[in-house]
């Protein structure tokens, strides 16, 4: 993943042959960070970034799922990350503000310190690294999911707008991990509280093998070991939604494909939460996504292009409160494009996306049908979403 993993800034990935296993071309370069001389502390590294960004909605008004703004601009991230990677005592700390991702067919949003109940701790952890055992580490503290290709970060990403996939997975969380790398193979475990519930049963895996260095395949996978209540505070919110996510298991897979210029990456993932009466969940539930993501370098210029497709189809209990996506049991398809230009540390992009839901309909348990989505009625399947974003990063 590098600078289009999950959580570039922060990421729970500590060790350095982990991440050197997923080196991939990329349409956009990450923070370059600023070594310092930190004294008794040895050598650290700085880096961060800050961005914002114009959006326009299309379909907007009071019954849609956009809201009632069409357009508007936003500050998008502002953190600020120090890490010691050297040694056997190291640690990561990021701060700051994080928002300037959006899933293609939500509303966008300000950037905030308050998604996460550390505040404007982003990420921060401590990692041992012993000598006496080659390719470990262990490490505790505000961790970065090990779920998925894209980022939370947005200039982590070839496009600001993210997938349903994404949408989906569990972000920052509190735990402890570990992380072996040995030949070709790299493995983490992370166990913690997953979507940041402060319930700790959740555990996060991810393995990594790298074929050559154009070729690399990622499987990764999630589950709660116990149950999380629907008062528990997560992320997303409270209630029946939020258990459906904090309660789920969730099995994907990418592979990193690298040819010249061109980056292509697959992925696949499926989510599944039981049937759990006791905290609003009367039968189970599903979500299944893929997408392929395409980056593309134009030579030796500053210009790039990063672009994905998509589809997914979700189910839930038409009894219960509880939604994956955008509504009960949507399904749909999406697309997004990105052109970028960067030289150095400073970055300008346009990303245009366009979703249809190719089902947008459900019956309650009374049997009465509804209609979701776009537009005036706020039953419309297609929506249009284009952003300029600018930034600068260190």
């Amino acid at each position: 993943m590098i600078t289009m993993r999950r959580q570039l800034l922060g990421l729970g990935f500590v060790a350095a042959s982990s991440l050197l296993a997923l080196n991939s071309a990329n349409a956009m370069s990450g923070p370059t960070a600023i070594t310092i001389d930190g004294g008794p502390l040895g050598q650290l590294s700085l880096s961060g970034g800050v961005d914002g960004y114009a959006y326009y909605n299309s379909g907007t008004s009071e019954n849609s799922i956009m809201g009632n703004t069409s357009n508007g601009a936003y500050v998008g991230s502002a953190l600020t990350e120090l890490q010691k990677t050297t040694g056997q005592l190291q640690f990561t700390i990021e701060i700051g503000s994080n928002g300037g991702t959006a899933s293609l067919g939500t509303p966008h949003g300000q950037t905030s310190i308050t998604t996460f109940s550390t505040g404007p701790l982003y990420a921060g952890y401590l990692t041992l690294a012993p000598t006496d055992v080659p390719g470990l580490t262990i490490s505790g503290g505000q961790l970065g999911s090990l779920e998925g290709w894209e980022s939370g970060v947005d200039w982590n990403n070839a496009n600001q707008l993210t997938t349903e996939i994404f949408y989906v997975q569990n972000s920052q969380a509190r735990g402890v991990e570990a992380s072996y790398t040995t030949g070709p193979f790299a493995g983490t475990v992370e166990f913690g509280d997953g979507y940041d519930s402060g319930v700790w049963n959740y555990i996060q895996v991810l393995g990594t093998y790298t074929i050559d260095p154009t070729n690399a395949l990622s499987i990764y996978g999630a589950a709660n070991l116990g149950t999380t209540g629907p008062y528990a505070q997560t992320f997303v919110g409270t209630g029946p939604g939020a258990a459906l996510y904090s309660n789920s298991d969730l099995i994907g897979a990418f592979y990193n494909l690298t040819i010249g210029s061109l980056n292509l990456v697959p992925e696949v993932q499926l989510q599944y939460t039981k049937a759990i009466a006791k905290i609003g969940l009367s039968k189970a539930a599903s979500n299944y996504g893929a997408a392929v993501f395409a980056d593309y370098s134009i030579g030796t210029t500053p210009y790039s292009i990063g672009s994905w497709i998509e589809a997914f189809t979700s189910h839930t209990s038409n009894q219960d409160a509880a939604t994956w996506f955008i509504g009960p049991n949507a399904q749909g398809i999406g697309a997004s494009i990105t052109p970028t230009w960067q030289y150095k540390d400073l970055f300008a992009r346009a990303d245009v996306g366009g979703l249809y839901l190719t089902r947008n309909k459900f019956t309650d348990s009374a049997g009465n049908s509804f209609k979701y989505g776009y537009g005036s009625y706020g039953t419309g399947r297609g929506v249009f979403q284009g952003t300029l974003e600018a930034g600068l990063l260190f």
